[in-house]
């Protein structure tokens, strides 16, 4: 059984972040998108706690993350907020909440920061939004990078696939990348692209690049929760990169299943389940009872 670490470790912030990153320790990154989810995060010392717009499908049932509503993340950011005393927290932006000018992106960002209680935003895409992210830092809110595959631009890439598979494909991921470092990004998550491309670009890079489905030569490693601990049926498609270290589905099935069972043959609540009455005023109130 898992447990809280008796001494609370000292909060998680952009320099540490920057110091684990030169000394060359790997960073730890999950999804949240609820405060029970962000408790166990928190408690288990992950480094870094992301409010990732896949809650969309994982946590709302949605088509893709394209679906979900700034004020829908905002909710879930607060409930991350309230559970999460340590990592550092990242809050994405939803697809329509950015692209249009870095004023709406930055207008979003603060929001993020002041209604989400984030600590820094996530965005997708490649050197065409290194002025959105310019605007954004120069506000001094930090913010994470994404390239590679940007599920919120699936219809464009024709589905989730791996990028970079080609020469061309690869080089532009690397120039995404450095566009996106020079405009200030303080990390970048690296998706679905072949490890060797993903090793060379966190090679060219100054900053902490973060991978998922991008091999073991990023600086760190995200994945979603609910994937790699296993909270949905057999069958349900996961992607190759998402290794499930958990079956939460196994465990809570079993035990609704024996609490339906127990309900039904009156098994529970059993007498340690219940409350005591002084023997006196039960008799007291079968009297009133009958009466009544």
């Amino acid at each position: 059984m898992g447990s809280a670490p008796a001494n609370p470790r000292t909060p998680v912030t952009l320099p540490m972040l920057k110091k684990m990153h030169k000394q060359g320790n790997p960073i730890t990154v999950i999804t949240a998108h609820d405060f029970p989810s962000a408790h166990v995060a928190d408690a288990a010392q992950v480094d870094v706690i992301l409010v990732g717009d896949s809650l969309a499908m994982v946590a709302l049932g949605m088509t893709d993350t394209s679906e979900v509503l700034v004020e829908e993340m905002l909710l879930h950011c607060r409930s991350v907020a309230r559970a999460t005393k340590s990592a550092f927290t990242i809050g994405d932006l939803p697809m329509g909440s950015y692209e249009i000018a870095p004023a709406q992106a930055l207008e979003t960002a603060i929001r993020f920061k002041k209604e989400g209680r984030m600590q820094a935003v996530k965005l997708e895409g490649g050197k065409e939004m290194a002025p959105a992210i310019e605007k954004i830092v120069s506000a001094g809110i930090p913010v994470l990078g994404h390239v590679g595959l940007t599920p919120q631009r699936r219809d464009m890439l024709g589905g989730f696939r791996v990028q970079g598979k080609t020469t061309a494909s690869a080089t532009k991921i690397l120039e995404d990348a450095l566009a996106l470092e020079k405009a200030g990004c303080f990390a970048l998550v690296i998706e679905a692209v072949p490890s060797e491309v993903a090793t060379l670009i966190t090679k060219r890079l100054s900053i902490p690049t973060i991978g998922i489905g991008a091999g073991n030569g990023c600086s760190g490693q995200v994945l979603v929760q609910v994937d790699m601990t296993g909270n949905f049926p057999p069958g349900r498609r996961i992607p190759k990169f998402a290794k499930q270290y958990g079956n939460v589905w196994a465990e809570s099935f079993r035990a609704i299943e024996t609490y339906r069972d127990e309900v039904r043959s009156r098994q529970y609540p059993a007498p340690e389940h219940t409350y005591d009455m002084p023997q006196k005023e039960l008799e007291g109130f079968a009297e009133v009872a009958e009466s009544v």
